[in-house]
C-alpha cells in the first residue's frame, strides 16, 4: 500500500473517533511512520523487537501545568508497516488504525483502559 492510501486511512479514522477523543486532537501531532526505531522499543518496552503499532510521546494533559515551561509538542506515532503486516485486510486495517488512534489519544487524555473500553476500543 502507498504512503498516501495509508495517510488517508489515518485521516479517515480520525474523522472516525468519538468526539471527545477528536477534540484534543489539536494538543497533539499524528505522523506516521514505517517502522518503529528498534532503540526505542527497547527504552518503551525493554524489547527492541517488540511490535507496537503506534506511540504517545508527551505529558498527559492531567500532568501539565501552566507553570511547566514549554517543551517539545506531544505526538502520536503511527507505525506503517507492523500495522500492513498485521492486517492485510482493509477492513481489519482501517479498524485497527481507529483503535490505535483511540488508544494513544487516551494515553494524551491520562483515561485508563476501563474507559477506553467503554467506547468499543479495547
Amino acid at each position: 500500500m502507498r504512503a498516501r492510501t495509508f495517510d488517508r486511512l489515518v485521516r479517515n479514522a480520525i474523522a472516525r473517533i468519538p468526539a471527545p477523543f477528536r477534540a484534543v486532537l489539536d494538543q497533539v501531532a499524528v505522523v506516521v511512520e514505517d517502522w518503529p526505531d528498534p532503540e526505542l522499543m527497547r527504552e518503551v518496552t525493554g524489547d527492541p523487537d517488540a511490535v507496537l503499532y503506534g506511540l504517545f510521546d508527551g505529558v498527559p494533559l492531567p500532568e501539565r501545568s501552566v507553570d511547566d515551561p514549554a517543551g517539545l509538542p506531544a505526538t502520536i506515532r503511527i507505525y506503517r508497516g507492523p500495522l500492513l503486516a498485521d492486517y492485510p485486510r482493509l477492513a481489519e486495517l482501517e479498524r485497527e488504525i481507529e483503535v490505535t488512534l483511540v488508544h494513544e489519544i487516551a494515553h494524551l487524555m491520562g483515561l485508563d483502559d476501563e474507559t477506553i473500553n467503554a467506547y468499543g476500543y479495547e
